[in-house]
């Protein structure tokens, strides 16, 4: 036994050694009922029971196959994020020109805009929420993924938003807030609603990070490290004075899209900002290429765990053991043995697309993640 695995310790909370980021991939009939919806054969309560079924039956997959941190797989949104957004006052869904652009692939155009001043009176989630803890039961943790505070931020100043956002935010302070108090309150809604983990998935570290993206953003005047400090704050202000037993996680993510990606880079020009957000108790971050550089930039961490992406979510081809092995045993050398964790690199299905695998290579990916993590935290 190496000097890096022989004090491994086994965790009792989030996140645990073996774990996802969240979404998986739509059944089939859940496909089937969403085309049947959009052309009036059944009704949204109609959908909504099927939504509980295929709910229902992912729970009890992710049971079997050994997590001990479930989700509802993202099965009633279309996106991971947009739908989110549109559920808060003052936001509306909008068409653009243009969708996301990926390596090779474009998106559905569509958006989150500004109809209003930001706020949060009900939230679709909570019920969502309310439905997965339910049938989740007691020997689980039910997990809630919510986009993060900056990457609304970010939706809303994308080029398409920029004038509607100003129109009902001439002072960008008062915008800041906004976001900030109308996500302290849906999280405490949660909250209430029994929630103990609410994970932030943010595609904004990883724009920060690519070189690309650095070289088009100074081109247009704007100052990327001070995008960052911004980011930071307003994600910090979000999570501020929370109740102790929520646990709060964010994830990392450089884009993932029908098996496409975004982003790349390493994490060494936002990490000292990035992990120095207080009140985050671990990060999940990809790791499953070479796009995102080596593991030095984990020393900023503080005391919050890594969740460490080395499996990649995009196909289902499984990685080499050895490899991953020696991955993690490297990493050690940076962060605490017991300050790593596992899980594919982003979820299975960010959007109702979902990406260019198939179900049980689904499952069998994550049965391989399980199998690895207690070999090194037996």
């Amino acid at each position: 036994m190496t000097q890096t695995t022989k004090h491994a310790q086994v965790r009792t909370t989030v996140p645990f050694r073996y774990d996802i980021v969240g979404s998986f991939l739509r059944p089939q009939a859940l496909k089937e009922a969403r085309a049947q919806l959009l052309n009036n054969k059944i009704t949204a309560e109609q959908l909504t029971s099927i939504e509980d079924q295929e709910i229902i039956k992912l729970v009890e997959k992710q049971k079997e196959v050994g997590l001990k941190a479930v989700t509802d797989g993202e099965f009633r949104r279309s996106w991971w994020h947009l739908d989110f957004m549109w559920g808060l006052d003052g936001v509306e869904k909008a068409s653009v020109e243009r969708g996301y652009q990926f390596q090779g692939e474009e998106t559905r155009a569509e958006t989150a805009r500004l109809s209003g001043r930001i706020g949060h009176s009900r939230h679709p989630f909570i019920g969502h929420f309310t439905f997965l803890k339910q049938i989740a039961g007691a020997d689980v943790i039910a997990r809630q993924a919510i986009p993060a505070p900056a990457q609304f931020l970010a939706e809303l100043e994308r080029p398409e938003n920029i004038a509607s956002t100003r129109e009902h935010y001439p002072v960008h302070e008062a915008l800041i807030q906004d976001i900030a108090a109308a996500y302290r309150s849906v999280i405490l809604a949660l909250y209430e609603a029994g929630c103990r983990n609410v994970q932030l998935d943010d595609c904004t570290w990883g724009m920060l990070c690519d070189a690309n993206y650095w070289r088009i953003r100074q081109q247009d005047g704007a100052d990327v490290n001070e995008i960052g400090k911004v980011y930071a704050r307003v994600n910090q202000e979000a999570i501020q004075d929370l109740p102790e037993d929520l646990i709060i996680t964010t994830h990392v993510c450089r884009g993932n899209y029908h098996s496409t990606w975004a982003s790349s880079g390493g994490y060494d020009p936002v990490a000292e900002t990035l992990f120095e957000v207080p009140n985050i108790d671990a990060y999940y971050l990809e790791y499953d290429t070479d796009r995102a550089g080596d593991f030095t930039p984990l020393q900023h961490l503080k005391d919050q765990q890594v969740v460490l992406g080395l499996f990649s979510s995009k196909h289902g081809e499984l990685e080499d053991k050895e490899t991953i092995i020696n991955r993690i045993h490297e990493a050690a050398h940076i962060v605490d043995i017991n300050h790593i964790c596992l899980s594919p690199q982003c979820g299975f299905a960010s959007t109702e697309e979902g990406n260019i695998l198939s179900e049980e290579q689904q499952w069998e990916k994550l049965r391989y993640i399980k199998e690895i993590a207690d070999e090194i935290w037996k």
